[in-house]
């Protein structure tokens, strides 16, 4: 071993140690979802042969296609109506610039630290007026134009050429045909970042859903996972399966669009 692989032998060994923690988890969810409960309360470290019968237990308890339709629903609905509303209003900010909307904007971001759990209630209050609860429309609506969303397109427009939207002006072509005809096609990598980000946090989200969705009927699988061990005794074996169920649409995403995912984000931070 030469003297440079010597000294980089402590990062690779690092990157190893790192890679490991990372995937553990989900190994040992995969493995979990085939043994029994005893096996997985035991930290047993290879697959079983009770994946039938988890799935078996998982399906015939509880509603799960149910769970997985109306999570789907909700992070679909979420993720077009933000990323429509997200890149209009990133678009316009930067566009059409002005300091008034620069203290807009900061204003926006600042309302990124007040907590959700402060403005709950009143959202709930709201919605409850408008008879919204124990709908798929209340738990999307409060995430559809989000400060962060905003900023990544509003960062992404910066690197837009403003020249082009002087010539597509002076040949007639309407505000909403340059962004939909000229700037969105631009934005494929921010639009793939902007999706992943979306559909990762509507997919996950628990807290809204478990307010707003008061009736078990219109539950989304983090609720049908969280109903699993709202019981005297937790069979593991089947939660660990329905965690990996419900992980499953968020790696396809993620692995399908990864490579997007980080364009956008460098272009974003840039």
């Amino acid at each position: 071993m030469t003297r440079s692989q010597l000294r980089r032998l402590p990062s690779y060994l690092f990157l190893a140690v790192s890679a490991f923690l990372s995937v553990f988890p989900l190994y040992f969810m995969a493995v979990s979802a085939t043994n029994a409960s005893r096996d997985v309360l035991g930290a047993r470290l290879v697959p079983g042969g009770e994946f039938m019968a988890n799935l078996d237990k998982l399906l015939t308890q509880h509603d799960v296609g149910a769970a997985l339709w109306h999570s789907a629903v909700i992070a679909v609905g979420t993720t077009v109506l933000a990323l429509v509303i997200c890149s209009i209003a990133g678009y316009g900010f930067e566009v059409f610039h002005s300091k008034g909307k620069d203290r807009v904007m900061a204003l926006l971001l600042l309302a990124m630290m007040i907590p959700f759990a402060a403005t709950m209630i009143p959202l709930f209050r709201m919605f409850a007026d408008f008879g919204l609860v124990n709908s798929s429309i209340a738990v999307i609506l409060p995430f559809i134009a989000t400060p962060l969303l905003v900023l990544l397109f509003r960062q992404a427009a910066r690197s837009f050429p403003h020249e082009i939207v002087e010539a597509a002006r002076l040949d007639g072509l309407g505000e909403l045909n340059i962004f939909f005809r000229i700037f969105l096609p631009t934005m494929r990598s921010t639009l793939a970042a902007a999706a992943v980000i979306t559909f990762m946090m509507s997919w996950n989200n628990f807290l809204w859903p478990r307010v707003i969705l008061v009736n078990n009927k219109y539950q989304t699988i983090p609720m049908l996972i969280s109903n699993l061990r709202a019981g005297y005794v937790t069979d593991y074996g089947v939660l660990m399966l329905a965690v990996l169920i419900a992980s499953l649409p968020t790696m396809v995403i993620f692995l399908v669009l990864q490579r997007a995912f980080a364009q956008g984000i460098t272009g974003a931070i840039k």
